[in-house]
């Protein structure tokens, strides 16, 4: 038995009905909540991308370092989320950054950063303004507080023909709100988003940041995005800023059929994450883990998610995954930590 909405779009993969484990520690739900439940047959879902042909993965917005009061480590949502996606997909994954770095110290050791987590830079661009920073400061729980710097340069990464090929050989981007507070960035990434193919994944993760939580930049992101993924703090605004109401399921289930969206993930900090993907929900209660820091840890979860709709895999196992590689991070100093063979 699987719980399955109905009218949320298959996506650039071809679905059949199938078999799903329902999900283990699910919540149960308002009796308000519309569900089919079904006997389904087996399952089969076609990947967008050919079999022998590894993905194009690209990471799209802000590069920065989170200086802490004893450290600074390299960050940035999109950055985070490259490093974790290459972590994971090791050869089978082509992974690409899309920023901009200054022509300074903090620009060479985030370029050495990358190339260090075998991150492909062509199209990390050095322009006139620094490399950017933000200056994080942890409460009694781990959890970040960002002051982030103004003009970097990440915030001025043009639109290029290097920037416009990859764009259009790309199977899946992740790009974020903050990356886009400037005009001349946030041209280049409507520009790159648009670009993609039809069968690309566009993962939009919403990653809001004061002063930066700009309704029109996360709603016209929403018309060029076909995936969203966002924390339940965030959920709330982005509903009311979306005319949304219900429990958190019918929530991302009316997102999804308002902005054409083929999956939706929500996380939770500790109780875990919901996922969404062609009707089907999974919901996946939190690991229970000695919190160090919780920097990264949503970028983390989206790269293993990200993998999970590349390959295909069954939604349970998809959501299982990017909770352990979310809940080890918070283990670890630094948003980008290498990943132990066994989690």
């Amino acid at each position: 038995m699987i719980r399955v909405l109905p009218s949320v779009p298959s996506g650039p993969w071809d679905a059949s009905p199938h078999p799903a484990t329902s999900a283990s520690n699910a919540r149960t739900e308002s009796d308000s909540v519309l569900w089919f439940i079904m006997e389904m047959g087996d399952f089969s879902m076609q990947p967008p991308v050919p079999q022998g042909r590894r993905p194009v993965i690209v990471g799209l917005g802000e590069a920065l370092w989170d200086v802490f009061p004893d450290r600074e480590c390299f960050g940035g949502a999109p950055a985070n989320f490259a490093c974790m996606a290459s972590e994971l997909g090791g050869d089978r994954a082509e992974v690409h950054m899309v920023t901009g770095v200054g022509d300074d110290d903090r620009g060479r050791r985030a370029l050495a950063a990358l190339h260090e987590r075998r991150v492909r830079t062509s199209c990390v661009k050095t322009t006139g303004h620094p490399t950017g920073h933000v200056d994080v400061t942890l409460d009694d729980h781990g959890r970040p507080d960002y002051a982030i710097a103004a003009d970097a340069a990440w915030d001025h990464v043009p639109w290029a023909e290097g920037v416009a090929e990859l764009a259009r050989r790309t199977d899946l981007v992740c790009f974020g709100t903050l990356g886009q507070r400037a005009s001349e960035s946030r041209e280049t990434v409507r520009a790159f988003v648009g670009s993609t193919p039809p069968s690309a994944f566009r993962i939009l993760d919403v990653n809001l940041r004061l002063p930066h939580d700009d309704r029109e930049v996360v709603l016209e992101s929403l018309t060029r995005a076909n995936v969203l993924k966002l924390s339940d703090e965030e959920l709330p605004l982005i509903s009311a800023w979306c005319g949304v109401e219900g429990e958190p399921v019918e929530a991302l289930a009316e997102l999804a059929r308002r902005h054409d969206l083929v999956a939706v993930a929500l996380t939770r900090g500790s109780d875990g994450a919901l996922l969404i993907r062609a009707g089907e929900v999974s919901d996946c209660a939190g690991v229970a883990v000695d919190v160090v820091d919780t920097v990264g840890a949503g970028d983390a979860f989206t790269a293993a998610f990200a993998l999970g709709l590349l390959t295909g895999n069954d939604l349970e196992a998809v959501n299982r995954r990017a909770c352990e590689v979310a809940a080890y991070v918070c283990t670890q100093s630094g948003a980008t930590p290498a990943l132990p063979t066994v989690i």
